[in-house]
């Protein structure tokens, strides 16, 4: 019998989640997340220092500033672990614009073109990579021209709630990246329930919730599970378009021979009796507002992204300085 992660990849496209490149040849997945904290983590690595030495010689070229060599360095270096993880992976790589510009739309655009720009320098199609943008209202609607005027596809992260999922939805964005795992800590955090079966976890919900609308109303935009904190949340969503997965967890996946159901069904979802929405700037801000968990969640997660942003480029500014 097949492991539970051969299985899953029978219902869904398993992306891994994770900057270490290494890891992830391991388990042929189709895709690859990156993300600041990630990032951070593997620039620290040995065997990565050639990628952040092409990027520390990249941005001395660029510049004499030190501020703007900086930046270059980081934008390099997103760069260069993407064009490695292509090279392992067949489909796109994902990678992420600073959250410090979460709330600023022209800055969004500007560092995903110029994301862009290093990677077909590289040899890399657009094509193959998708701009991960917060999903706050600026966010969305960075994504929203990105897609439609420069063809530039956009993975819309740190989404907590239904509203931001309709507006991503609506902005036409390639893939959004629900997530189950903070969702779930939040609420046993917040709450008196500590433990939660997979389908009644609040994470898999939203996900659940998420999934069918698009699928009723046939909404191209591809469904992303993401964090995760156990095989449960990841089976409980079995079908969904795609979920992307830590190395830790697609290891518990490999080793389990656990029978894996499908539960997400488009097909099934089109059945379902569901009302439409439309939402413009002033409900999406107090719909996210009402809803504790995400506005909790989706400020966190920004700040805990610029905070491992501003450790990077602590690493790389000594580095530059050397």
């Amino acid at each position: 019998m097949a492991n539970s992660l051969e299985q899953l990849k029978q219902y869904t496209t398993v992306v891994a989640d994770t900057g270490d490149i290494k890891s992830i040849g391991q388990f042929k997945p189709t895709d690859a997340t990156t993300n600041p904290s990630l990032l951070c983590t593997a620039a620290q690595m040995p065997e990565y220092q050639n990628l952040v030495d092409d990027a520390i010689k990249f941005a001395k070229e660029t510049s004499s500033n030190l501020d703007e060599q900086v930046t270059a360095a980081i934008d390099k270096l997103y760069v260069n672990f993407g064009v490695e993880i292509l090279k392992i992976v067949p489909g796109r790589v994902s990678t992420e614009v600073d959250a410090r510009l979460s709330f600023d739309k022209e800055a969004s655009i500007a560092k995903a073109k110029r994301f862009i720009e290093l990677y077909e320098k590289a040899d890399v199609s657009k094509d193959r990579v998708l701009i991960k943008l917060s999903s706050t209202w600026e966010g969305i609607q960075a994504g929203r021209e990105l897609e439609s005027s420069c063809g530039i596809h956009c993975n819309l992260t740190l989404l907590f709630n239904f509203a931001q999922a309709v507006a991503c939805a609506e902005a036409g964005v390639t893939l959004i990246s629900p997530f189950v795992g903070r969702i779930f800590d939040w609420y046993v955090k917040n709450t008196d329930q500590k433990t939660f079966e997979p389908l009644d976890d609040p994470g898999v919900k939203s996900v659940t919730r998420i999934f069918n609308y698009y699928k009723k109303f046939d909404y191209k935009t591809i469904v992303m599970g993401a964090s995760f904190r156990n095989t449960g949340q990841i089976l409980a969503l079995a079908g969904c378009d795609n979920l992307t997965i830590s190395p830790a967890l697609l290891d518990k996946l490999k080793d389990s021979s656990e029978q894996v159901t499908k539960q997400l069904d488009a097909e099934k979802a089109k059945q379902l009796d569901l009302e439409k929405v439309s939402l413009d700037e002033k409900q999406f801000r107090w719909l996210l507002n009402e809803d504790q968990m995400a506005t909790d969640k989706l400020s966190e997660g920004i700040r805990k992204f610029a905070a491992d942003t501003v450790k990077l480029e602590k690493v790389i500014r000594e580095k530059l300085q050397q």
